[in-house]
């Protein structure tokens, strides 16, 4: 990068520095359990490594601009053969960068932790060969599009001086291979030390350690004792690791603390479960040692005990009855800075800030069988506002809850004895279902709920211990259900009324109001009955029939909804519901712009609802660094969309909850994200590829004709232009709309910069 590059790099930083200090936060509770009672650092491992190439300008950057003002960068300290210490997660090369494309014949073969390895290793090229290098992403499931950026090669002098990091850790984990080299770790970390304040060095060895001990036992710089795998042996005792920490006592000797992988502290089965926790913390602390946890990864999987909600792991290490450990060393910095921030030490009666619905969908389904009594218990316990029935019908009649007409969707019924009534629909496009209106209600009954699996082809699960745990609710048992419940509504969505009409003559519009007036919901006032339905046929049935609140779904993504059409949609519904990628459009998992569907409709006095926020990070777009609340975050305030629909109602009720949301000033990491800010850094090769456009929803598109007469069922139901005046500003919440704006400059002039 050149020197001017440099200059406006750092000026934007001291900028953007100057701008977050002027947001702040406000004061946590004082009280934690960590060792010095005050709230756990953030150490960005790498810098923001889960998104940017490992230690790259553009890692740390992004990394001091999103987290807490005392945020800690980590950097992996290798030496060159010229002696000069550089930021590098290996010290084989060729694991985070293109190094064996510029020097194809530089592969060599050293003794590295007792074993031969091969590679290309930094002891064999000056700091004058690596200029011609570049860094890449070096794990291989994440985004690759940063690797054509300009991803030099940092020296230690070069971070501190570009970034100016509020805190620096340098961990040095081959002392002993680069001694064998005759390179001196420690002459360099005290030199270094000389220059500039390290907040903390840390080494897997404890020669190293050691041999540093006298030099940093007074002063800022602390020494930590890294901890690898318990059955892996440690250089200078010849002890493994597991044995070490043992005994805390020696350890205090030579480091103030220790960093030990998360699952030392939360053991996870074979099964990806939790089992109970252990003492280490609390001894660590008895024995006055601070304890870092590592291995924080948002696109990592999860124990399932979490949900896949990366918040909640780190609050299970930080903020529990019995203990809290002294930092996290994470790959997605900003997640860590909100889980201490904005999300630790509430409780679930604290005040709502967000005015957003949250609505389930099929209940709580990402943590048991959607629409079973599990699921919807579930579901209430976490907050929800709007519990969903998608209904179904039996052979008999009987509406029930179920997120699919086809039962091997949602149920065990490929293992039963139906699965000879499998048939093909070329109707509904289906081959091969089993269908609800094929079977009996008492049919039904004696099949299994089974978990819905989303994402199965990335191999993520739900809850396997639960797959198929609850049991279904008639529509009737549902309502009775909810009605005693703490949720504000229920929404009733119906789809393929009229084909169930037609060819299989059952009226679900009339079975609906049926179990409504029988159940006691028709005049009553104190829940919020809603109809949602693709079919407008179906919700102009409705709104001649009752005084519901009627939901249009848009049932495939638009970049816009013409004029002409939502004036059509208001003749029979009051609100609206849309798809993320109608709110926010992607190429391949990168969101490449904004669009005015929400604002447009909300312009027409139409409540927009977005679907489906689902906690799994493959089904958030990059932009939103693999974590559910930035995604519901950067919909509520960037747009102010008036509710979310989701697997896992607990993410979205935490997050309204969140006490950045009452700041009077919006720190970064609680703010949403720019659209098109990733893209707007890429090299031009690493563009992703441009998708078709979506098509804009058209009045032809909506309406659909009456229903088709059909016999009564045989059980009772009991047993592109400019919207008119002004478009409302993105971001519906006042509070939010500065915070918004300043972001959305500060990630803009950030992106300017790098790229």
């Amino acid at each position: 990068m050149p020197p001017t590059m440099w200059v406006l790099s750092l000026l934007c930083f001291q900028f953007l520095l100057l701008l977050f200090c002027l947001l702040g936060s406000a004061d946590l509770p004082t009280k934690w359990q960590t060792l010095t009672g005050k709230a756990p650092l953030v150490v960005a491992r790498g810098g923001f490594s889960g998104i940017f190439p490992d230690s790259s300008l553009n890692a740390y950057f992004v990394a001091v601009q999103t987290g807490l003002q005392d945020l800690v960068l980590w950097c992996d300290v290798q030496l060159t053969k010229d002696g000069i210490g550089i930021c590098f997660p290996d010290v084989r090369l060729e694991n985070a960068s293109d190094i064996d494309l510029v020097y194809p014949k530089g592969r060599n073969t050293y003794v590295l932790n007792g074993a031969s390895a091969q590679g290309w290793f930094s002891v064999d090229f000056n700091l004058k060969d690596l200029e011609r290098v570049n860094m890449k992403q070096r794990i291989y499931s994440r985004a690759p599009n940063f690797d054509s950026s300009p991803n030099q090669i940092l020296t230690i002098e070069d971070m501190v001086t570009q970034i100016r990091p509020p805190g620096l850790w340098l961990s040095v984990p081959h002392d002993a291979f680069f001694s064998q080299h005759n390179q001196s770790m420690r002459s360099f970390i005290i030199s270094v030390s000389k220059k500039t304040i390290v907040s903390y060095i840390s080494s897997p060895e404890v020669g190293f350690l050691k041999s540093v001990a006298s030099r940093f036992r007074r002063g800022p710089t602390k020494l930590v004792f890294q901890l690898l795998g318990p059955d892996e042996v440690e250089p200078t005792t010849n002890q493994t690791y597991g044995a070490l920490l043992t005994n805390f006592t020696f350890i205090k000797t030579f480091a103030a603390g220790i960093v030990i992988p998360k699952y030392y502290i939360l053991p996870v089965d074979n099964s990806l479960y939790l089992q109970d926790s252990n003492t280490i913390v609390l001894d660590a602390h008895a024995a006055g040692l601070q304890v870092f946890a590592s291995n924080f990864a948002n696109d990592a999987i999860l124990p399932y005990n979490y949900s896949y909600d990366p918040v909640s792991e780190y609050l299970s290490f930080i903020d529990n009855s019995k203990f809290s450990v002294d930092g996290v060393l994470s790959d997605f910095p900003i997640t860590a800075s909100a889980s201490i921030d904005c999300y630790a030490h509430m409780s679930k009666n604290d005040n709502v800030k967000a005015n957003v619905l949250v609505i389930s969908n099929e209940g709580a389904s990402g943590d048991f069988p959607g629409c079973t009594d599990r699921a919807y218990q579930k579901a209430v316990s976490d907050g929800v506002d709007i519990l969903d029935c998608p209904i179904q019908i039996t052979n008999d009649g009987i509406p029930f809850c179920l997120g699919s007409i086809n039962l091997r969707d949602r149920t065990t019924v490929a293992q039963s004895d139906y699965i000879g009534r499998a048939t093909d629909n070329p109707d509904l496009s289906i081959e091969k279902g089993i269908f609800t209106y094929n079977l009996t209600w008492s049919e039904i009954q004696s099949l299994q709920p089974a978990i819905s699996n989303p994402y199965s082809n990335f191999s993520m699960f739900r809850n396997p211990k639960a797959k198929n745990d609850g049991k279904f609710m008639q529509l009737s048992d549902f309502l009775a259900f909810a009605n005693t419940s703490s949720v504000s509504g229920v929404i009733i969505s119906i789809e393929n009324a009229a084909y169930l009409a037609e060819k299989q003559g059952l009226g679900v519009t009339d079975v609906v109001l049926d179990t409504l007036s029988k159940v006691g919901f028709n005049n009553q006032t104190g829940k919020k009955v809603m109809i949602r339905s693709s079919d407008s046929a179906v919700l102009s049935e409705f709104k001649s029939r009752s005084k519901y609140e009627l939901v249009y779904l848009v049932d495939e993504d638009v970049r816009d909804i013409l004029n002409s059409t939502i004036l059509e949609i208001k003749k029979f519904a009051s609100s609206v519901v849309v798809s993320k990628k109608s709110v926010f459009p992607t190429d391949n998992a990168f969101v490449t712009h904004d669009t005015i569907v929400v604002p447009k409709l909300q312009a027409y006095n139409l409540s927009v609802y977005v679907q489906f926020f689902r906690n799994e990070f493959v089904s958030q777009p990059w932009d939103f660094f693999s974590d559910p609340y930035v995604e519901v975050n950067s919909h509520v305030s960037y747009y102010g969309i008036n509710g979310v629909i989701t697997d896992f109602p607990a993410t979205a009720a935490k997050y309204r909850r969140n006490r950045c949301l009452a700041y009077k000033n919006m720190p970064l990491y609680m703010s949403p994200v720019m659209p098109g800010s990733l893209i707007a850094i890429m090299a031009k090769q690493d563009l992703p590829p441009a998708e078709a456009p979506n098509p804009a929803l058209t009045a032809d598109s909506v309406v659909e004709p009456p229903l088709p007469p059909t016999r009564l069922p045989i059980t009772s139901a009991g047993d592109g232009s400019t919207a008119p005046g002004s478009v409302p500003p993105k971001g519906g919440q006042p509070t939010l709309a500065a915070s918004t704006m300043l972001c959305a400059i500060a990630l803009l002039l950030a992106a300017s910069v790098l790229c």
